[in-house]
């Protein structure tokens, strides 16, 4: 589209196949031309709101991108829709050189990655900003280290370090207690009692292995709540939050752990009021109505309901000492000018050469 902000794509081809692998957070395209011309490739990283979606050509969706065309009637689209425009597109099939191998599709060596650099300065960082290192958790993101964190009943400011040696040295004396283990009693050990990286595997794989119409683009209402049934921890009520060092909201319960950043109290997720998604619930209704009274016939945007939580911090100095300005009793007269009142001790002052008090 002429508002995208990826390469152009030098290919044309009248008739051509498309094909995708997935790595980590990366996803390679092949265009493969069914006559003699050279196949293309392209590496999209998705960003925060990046994905595909099949549509009719005719009915575009806002921020498409990049559009794939079918050849029937009436043709259809593949678009490349990215309304944040965090993602982006390459040209080329190298995938980007400092990913570690993949949660997914390369569990093993993943795992062989991070327990082999432990030494790493990645790992003087709490666990919940390590998870998002993609060096060593190619395809972690923010709601996975929360679900991967609260299933493994680790704080998430814990030092990263700390809890990964404490698994090397746990595999280590498993493998000499079981020097012949096969892989499918490995496999079943790692379904009863999956330590903090089978978790990196195995929590994406359920997000994978979902009922397809978890991301049924035509749906989106059922796509949302599916996939917050699936959650037990991001965004959930009664779970508490802080933001890390890095500004991004990790959701977690009980306690945070001892590098939690200074000078932030965890909130927590309150249930919200179901009856009639168009009303205000009471606590929305009573702040809006003190501090401007127009928006009160606005509903706060449930879309951007992790936004208004964390930045409501600020806010509520500002309203203070607007309610404690309104609060003021108005004088029934006019008081006299302040200038008017001045102290003998400030005049004394200023016949010494003395700067009086502001």
């Amino acid at each position: 589209s002429a508002v995208g902000r990826g390469p152009e794509v030098p290919f044309s081809s009248e008739a051509y196949r498309i094909s995708a692998t997935s790595r980590g957070k990366e996803l390679r395209l092949t265009l493969a031309p069914l006559g003699p011309a050279a196949p293309q490739d392209l590496v999209f990283r998705f960003g925060m709101s990046g994905s595909f979606r099949l549509c009719p050509a005719a009915q575009l969706p806002r921020h498409a991108h990049l559009r794939f065309l079918t050849r029937e009637t009436p043709p259809r689209a593949l678009c490349f829709v990215d309304a944040r425009r965090f993602g982006s597109w390459r040209l080329g099939d190298a995938w980007q050189p400092d990913r570690g191998p993949c949660v997914l599709s390369e569990y093993q060596a993943f795992r062989e990655n991070v327990l082999r650099n432990l030494d790493d300065k990645a790992f003087d960082k709490p666990i919940c900003e390590a998870l998002l290192n993609q060096k060593f958790f190619n395809g972690i993101g923010n709601y996975l280290r929360a679900e991967i964190l609260y299933r493994s009943k680790i704080p998430p400011f814990e030092k990263a370090r700390t809890m990964l040696e404490a698994l090397k040295d746990q595999e280590q004396a498993r493998r000499k207690e079981n020097p012949s283990l096969t892989l499918s009693r490995k496999l079943k050990l790692m379904r009863e009692s999956p330590d903090l990286l089978e978790l990196c595997h195995t929590v994406p794989m359920e997000v994978i292995a979902a009922d397809k119409k978890l991301f049924d683009p035509d749906d989106n209402s059922y796509n949302y709540a599916a996939f917050k049934n699936w959650l037990q921890c991001y965004l959930v009520p009664g779970m508490s939050s802080l933001r890390d060092r890095n500004g991004r909201t990790i959701w977690f319960q009980g306690e945070p752990g001892p590098m939690a950043p200074k000078g932030q109290t965890s909130r927590k997720k309150r249930a919200q009021v179901k009856a009639d998604p168009d009303a205000l619930t009471p606590k929305v209704a009573t702040r809006a109505s003190k501090r401007r009274p127009r928006a009160a016939a606005k509903p706060p945007n449930p879309a951007t309901e992790e936004e208004e939580e964390v930045d409501d911090g600020p806010r509520k100095g500002r309203s203070r000492r607007r309610r404690k300005a309104a609060a003021a009793p108005a004088s029934p007269k006019p008081e006299a000018p302040v200038k008017a009142k001045r102290s003998r001790r400030t005049t004394a002052r200023r016949g010494r050469g003395e700067a009086g008090s502001p």
